[in-house]
């Protein structure tokens, strides 16, 4: 639902995003119903009807600004850093931060990959954080710096090392995300380069 909002309005579908990201996170998706929200808030059904259609479209929209939020948190660690290897380097530690500072929308990401009306969604953002990371592993390919294979699949394995480790490492087991950043770019590095 797209409508003008005033500065007002901005801050007040800020709120319903943040407390339902939170709501969804601790109780699941399915178990938080938009009455929930609203009564956490504080404020009618109403509000909440302005905003978003329904509760579907609310997480949907959850999704769509973390992963925006994510590739741009990305970019901006990047768009300095001239070698290709560093920016992969850049990235993963990036994107291990990110799981870190966000763990309720990570674990929402978490989620909504196995759910039919999410999914698809979710898959298209992944697909472009892999066509991100495509970019760079051309480059470092044609400068020589990383071993001549399907820049596609290394992506993709970049991608699953980073989910798997943020996963279990950082939101699982409370491993410090340095250190979980240092074992996914040693691992990450060392089987890209070949070495």
């Amino acid at each position: 639902m797209a409508r003008r909002l005033t500065q007002r309005g901005k801050e007040r579908r800020r709120q319903l995003l943040d407390f339902a990201t939170e709501r969804f996170a601790a109780n699941g998706y399915h178990p938080t119903s938009v009455a929930e929200i609203v009564e956490g808030l504080g404020v009618g059904k109403g509000v909440f009807y302005w905003y978003f259609d329904s509760k579907e479209e609310l997480f949907a929209e959850i999704l769509k600004e973390a992963q925006a939020d994510l590739r741009r948190r990305q970019q901006e660690a990047i768009e300095s850093v001239d070698d290709a290897v560093s920016r992969i380097e850049i990235g993963i530690r990036t994107s291990m931060e990110w799981a870190a500072d966000n763990e309720d929308l990570f674990t929402l990401f978490r989620f909504a990959i196995s759910e039919e009306e999410f999914a698809p969604a979710l898959r298209a953002g992944a697909d472009l954080a892999v066509s991100d990371a495509v970019r760079h592993l051309e480059d470092a390919i044609a400068n020589g710096d990383v071993r001549d294979a399907d820049p596609d699949m290394l992506a993709y394995a970049i991608l699953g090392v980073n989910i798997h480790l943020a996963s279990v490492f950082i939101h699982e087991r409370g491993v410090a995300p340095a250190d979980v950043a240092d074992l996914a770019v040693s691992f990450c590095l060392e089987g890209i380069l070949g070495r």
